[in-house]
């Protein structure tokens, strides 16, 4: 399938994986339809396609936009993302994960919309003693945020079974790294992320590094992370998208390298790069913050060929770095 006449919507696709899916997309011959409220993601970033300032909460407006773009096929991003946070405000993340998403579904639903990919998190899984889980770990999120994404595959997989509807849930590692091509780069407000942290050192913008937690049960003291290249990330989410639009069963995969890298190490790779000392300071561990997170992709590369080009480290700080340095 070539995908020329396709239009996908993109539910918060203005964002940091939204954006970079709305450019592969638009490469490939797709037609984007980017819906964001702005709360969170850029305007300048959603130049693919057809932006759509919108709350995804309003099943009536969502209801519009699926019928006025012919609409057979969604990725859902849209929700709140910061594990920290969500163990200090359990409401924004119930609401803001839970309710776009029962809108999303009961809309499609409505219009028969029957293809989506939702994008999730292997923080469902919880706490795992630091080698590569498979999809059949049994999930126990440590946050708020976990236990709302765990909830919202729940939701998705309900309404499949009650209305026909066809999907493929994503259970993402920590994304990184900005497009190769320089278009797009990872830009929170407020940042929260530790290689954009660690960057924004060394150009100068902030004085120091904090690191969360030096005494847990790791190699060297400091959280271990799955790192993947948010351009690999965005390549699953097209894979899972043509698996589905191609008459593929439903599925669940795990979206990562299988490969483990602590925060000590993040920081000595950043300080390589840049050439700067990068100071860090040691703080106390956050709630809701496992150890260690690392996830085993094999289902998602046996069935769906998924080959993660970029997520090496030193390409994912470089691009991370020449796309800060490119900004001023």
């Amino acid at each position: 399938m070539t995908g020329a006449a396709t239009a996908v919507l993109v539910t918060g696709g203005a964002g940091y994986l939204g954006s970079h899916i709305a450019l592969l997309l638009a490469h490939r011959g797709y037609h984007p339809v980017v819906l964001d409220n702005l709360a969170t993601g850029h305007r300048g970033a959603a130049r693919w396609g057809t932006f759509v300032e919108a709350d995804l909460a309003d099943p009536a407006r969502v209801r519009e936009v699926l019928l006025a773009h012919r609409i057979r096929a969604v990725i859902h991003l849209a929700g709140c993302s910061w594990a920290g946070e969500s163990v200090r405000a359990p409401a924004k993340y119930y609401r803001g994960n839970l309710v776009p998403t029962l809108a999303l579904l009961e809309a499609m639903a409505e219009v028969e919309s029957e293809h989506l990919v939702c994008s999730s998190t292997g923080a469902v899984y919880g706490e795992t003693d630091g080698t590569p889980v498979t999809e059949e770990h049994p999930p126990a999120p440590l946050s708020p945020y976990g236990r709302t994404r765990l909830a919202a595959e729940g939701m998705v997989e309900d309404f499949a079974r009650a209305h026909g509807l066809r999907r493929v849930t994503l259970r993402c590692a920590n994304l990184a790294g900005a497009d190769p091509g320089g278009e797009l780069g990872e830009d929170h407000d407020p940042e929260g992320h530790l290689i954009p942290l660690a960057l924004e050192v060394a150009q100068g913008r902030r004085p120091h590094l904090a690191v969360f937690g030096t005494d847990y049960p790791t190699p060297d003291g400091t959280g271990v992370r799955d790192y993947l290249h948010v351009t690999d990330a965005a390549e699953a989410h097209l894979l899972a998208l043509e698996h589905l639009l191609a008459g593929g069963e439903p599925r669940t995969y795990n979206l990562g390298t299988g490969v483990g890298t602590s925060v000590l190490e993040i920081l000595g790779g950043c300080r390589r790069l840049t050439g700067h000392r990068i100071p860090a300071l040691a703080a106390r561990r956050r709630w809701g913050d496992p150890a260690a997170s690392v996830l085993d992709a094999a289902r998602l590369r046996r069935e769906l060929g998924w080959k993660p080009g970029h997520s090496d480290l030193d390409t994912i700080l470089d691009t991370a770095w020449r796309w800060r340095r490119a900004r001023g």
